[in-house]
């Protein structure tokens, strides 16, 4: 079973792209991010024929996320249960599955700004929410395989950025989002991409400015948390660098895990 993730900043934009990337890499199941698309407006019909049923969940402005699957997709849930706001609002930020036999989400954490902003706190609400519904789901089911795919926003380690020292005072590297991070691994799941991988720094997204690709000037975001039935049964795990080059790329590469379940 092959599972992914990816983030692809504009599902409208990137499609062709998507496609593509369907067909050559044939992910049984692939979770999807900031589609920047309605639910009505999600290309279905064009991935169905490829073979993939879609649970989507996007209002048509940012965030936005989404479930293909080629190996069942059933208990479809949009929105963690208890989920915060921002705003007045419960954003589109996650959505589950069970997918030929294993429960998947699909989420996009929120990014939280600034430290000392307001939305660096939903998100700390957010990812403590999260936690909670791993922690619920293993316990509602046991012995069903659970892995919880997409753009976390947090990079595990200093290794996971370019250059530690220009982070000091941002987010994705603090204390608290990274002690968010070891509660997962506290709830049983644990991050499946290998270290060393085929290159030195397996970042998964860089700025579109100030040539950050082709300096490597990264992050490793985009996440695949697994419980010991997925993380064990992982024979390859891997940053697909290739399909942030070319015309018109996600500014986040695909992540991909194959399992031997």
């Amino acid at each position: 079973m092959r599972i992914a993730t990816w983030n692809v900043n504009s599902i409208t934009a990137r499609l062709p792209r998507l496609l593509a990337w369907l067909e050559g890499t044939r992910p049984d199941v692939l979770c999807l991010q900031e589609l920047k698309c309605a639910d009505d407006a999600f290309p279905t019909t064009a991935v169905a024929e490829l073979g993939y049923e879609v649970a989507s969940h996007g209002t048509g402005r940012w965030n936005g996320v989404a479930i293909l699957s080629r190996v069942g997709l059933a208990d479809v849930v949009r929105d963690l249960p208890g989920q915060p706001a921002y705003d007045g609002a419960v954003e589109p930020r996650a959505v589950g599955a069970t997918c030929g036999g294993v429960r998947l989400w699909s989420v996009y954490v929120p990014n939280g700004r600034e430290p000392d902003h307001a939305h660096y706190h939903y998100k700390l609400d957010w990812l403590a929410t999260l936690g909670a519904t791993v922690v619920a789901d293993r316990a509602a089911d046991p012995d069903r395989p659970l892995a919880v795919l997409g753009d976390f926003n947090i990079a595990p380690a200093d290794e996971d950025v370019w250059d530690i020292a220009l982070f000091a005072e941002s987010t994705h590297v603090t204390e608290p989002e990274r002690k968010a991070l070891a509660a997962l691994r506290d709830a049983g799941l644990s991050d499946v991409v290998p270290r060393p991988l085929k290159y030195d720094h397996p970042y998964t997204y860089w700025d579109y400015r100030q040539l950050a690709f082709p300096k490597n000037k990264g992050m490793r975001i985009d996440l695949v948390y697994a419980d010991a039935a997925v993380a064990g049964a992982v024979t390859d795990a891997y940053v697909d660098r290739e399909e942030r080059k070319g015309k018109g790329p996600s500014d986040h590469a695909p992540v991909v895990a194959d399992l031997d379940l």
